[in-house]
């Protein structure tokens, strides 16, 4: 299997694994505020039809010992929801009116951005 390869009923997305399937928030975060609208629209119209198809397949899927296949399906599927606000309400690859993202920093394994600011107290 190559490094791109997806469960055979998702071949079809095979062509955006290497540019989406990032597998941390803060790849996927980049990658959508890099990108051109026609780059967004275009993954996320290929991805929107068959996005159903890739959650009952994943929900399937024992999350222990995942197959490589699948965790490249769900790195894709991660990255259609970074992607898919800044398709269907911003308009914009940026969040627009918020605060600089360079000014954030993803914290692996939680549900969000932190603040800098915040992170460094946490640390410190």
């Amino acid at each position: 299997m190559s490094d791109i390869s997806l469960p055979k009923q998702f071949r079809d997305l095979e062509n955006f694994v290497s540019e989406w399937a990032l597998p941390t928030e803060a790849e996927r975060n980049q990658k959508r505020r890099s990108s051109s609208m026609e780059v967004l629209v275009d993954f996320y119209d290929a991805v929107l039809p068959r996005f159903g198809e890739i959650l009952s397949h994943l929900n399937g899927v024992p999350a222990e010992g995942m197959p490589a296949e699948e965790r490249r399906l769900v790195d894709l599927g991660m990255a259609f929801a970074e992607v898919s606000n800044a398709v269907e309400r911003f308009g914009q690859p940026d969040v627009p009116d918020a605060i600089e993202a360079s000014r954030m920093a993803p914290i692996e394994g939680t549900s969000g951005l932190v603040p800098r600011a915040v992170l460094r107290n946490v640390r410190a």
